[in-house]
């Protein structure tokens, strides 16, 4: 892999507008992230965090500003980006082994491997005695660590979690923090 830059923001800054005025959400941002780093986001809730991963997964356009992943500038969604965001947008009518291939059905990518992908993930993750279960059979944490798996199994080039371990004990963070890591790097 390039040991180059990842991701380049460069001045980002993001205005929300409502009927009250504006709301500054991030001024003047600039940031770069290297191939292979692990980079985390701390700051109280409504500095910006969620809105800045949003601009980098390209659902968010700022205000001022720009982001670069791999060297493209960020015009839109794109494939090599994987987002996690703070809640599991599970589909209820959805079993979770369902849940967790849907983004391969929607990028027309569902083959037997990546089948076979997502069910080692279940496993790995302790679902796969639940992959028929109904996302409201589960508890938080399960619910969390199935969106995960939704996320990796697009096997995705850069990984944006937001609080995504937010719902799990410690014990189960710091093994699937552990997994993360050693899913990414193969």
């Amino acid at each position: 892999m390039n040991p180059g830059k990842a991701v380049e923001i460069k001045n980002v800054s993001m205005i929300y507008h409502t009927l009250d005025g504006e709301t500054e959400a991030i001024k003047d941002l600039s940031l770069d992230i290297y191939h292979g780093e692990i980079v985390a986001l701390i700051g109280p809730s409504g500095c910006g965090k969620s809105t800045l991963l949003s601009i980098v997964a390209g659902l968010l356009k700022p205000s001022k500003g720009k982001v670069f992943v791999n060297g493209n500038e960020v015009k839109g969604t794109s494939g090599d980006i994987g987002y996690m965001f703070q809640r599991d947008h599970l589909f209820e009518w959805r079993t979770i082994y369902q849940n967790s291939i849907i983004g391969l059905e929607i990028q027309n990518k569902l083959t037997d491997e990546k089948k076979k992908f997502v069910e080692s993930l279940l496993d790995t993750y302790g679902l796969g005695e639940f992959k028929d279960h109904y996302p409201r059979q589960l508890s938080g944490g399960m619910r969390q660590r199935a969106a995960l798996i939704r996320t990796l199994a697009l096997k995705p080039e850069i990984l944006l979690l937001d609080e995504s371990f937010s719902a799990l004990d410690y014990q189960t963070r710091l093994t699937i923090a552990d997994e993360i890591g050693t899913c990414r790097s193969q």
